[in-house]
């Protein structure tokens, strides 16, 4: 099988916002596919399932060595968050609060990961 990327999309009525943070913030490379319209490669990632009672929502969350170092890089970069980091079952959190009502979660990992193999 020949599935060589995931291709992730995030939907915001600011999005030029979000692009300037995920470009000058988070400095993520990216190509412009056309004028305005950014593409950006994302850190190595993985996927987890989790099951639901019917729901279909899908999130989308960044993993960092140190949160509480990471935090306060994107906060001197003007980067909001909600509430004090939670620690839970996998990891300690915090959600980003990025332009245009997106919320991404942020968390320093706990758990065994496929990246470390």
């Amino acid at each position: 099988m020949a599935i060589v990327a995931a291709h992730m999309l995030l939907y915001t009525p600011e999005a030029e916002a979000v692009r300037t943070v995920l470009r000058d913030v988070f400095e993520w490379k990216y190509v412009e596919d056309h004028p305005g319209w950014l593409i950006f490669a994302l850190p190595p990632s993985e996927v987890g399932v989790h099951p639901s009672e019917g729901s279909t929502q899908h999130q989308i969350c960044l993993m960092c060595d140190d949160l509480e170092q990471t935090m306060a890089e994107l906060r001197a970069k003007g980067i909001e968050f909600r509430g004090e980091p939670e620690e839970e079952s996998f990891g300690i959190t915090t959600t980003m609060l990025l332009p245009g009502g997106v919320e991404i979660l942020l968390y320093e990992s706990r758990h065994q990961t496929p990246l470390d193999v």
